[in-house]
């Protein structure tokens, strides 16, 4: 499994695809912990890039504060599991709540 959380300021970014950069973590799926953290420089923000932009680097999930409903429906389409709603915070403490199933989501924070 592999997680994606964009990331700006060094927390959780509250607008998905105006992020600074994305923090990619790899899981061990048996212990449910990271096991490797990679940040990566965001390409340029382009409709419709980032779903194959994070394809092609392995992702599973991505977790957000907010993203649009486009952008959800293109990841689904390639099989990519979108969480939504979630507080700003480090990206492996986002991550970590989530594979702990103690994830707090409220209200997807993108009005497009």
């Amino acid at each position: 499994m592999r997680i994606a959380v964009p990331v700006s300021g060094g927390k959780l970014s509250p607008h998905f695809g105006h992020c600074e950069v994305f923090c990619l973590m790899d899981v061990d799926e048996s212990s449910r912990t990271l096991v490797n953290v990679d940040h990566v420089d965001a390409p340029a923000h382009e409709p419709g890039l980032l779903p194959r932009w994070l394809a092609e680097r392995g992702v599973n999930v991505i977790i957000a504060g907010g993203m649009g409903g486009r952008a959800q429906s293109l990841f689904a389409e390639r099989g990519i599991e979108v969480v939504v709603g979630a507080s700003s915070d480090s990206p492996e403490a986002v991550a970590s709540a989530y594979l702990g199933g103690t994830l707090v989501t409220g209200d997807n924070v993108c009005d497009h």
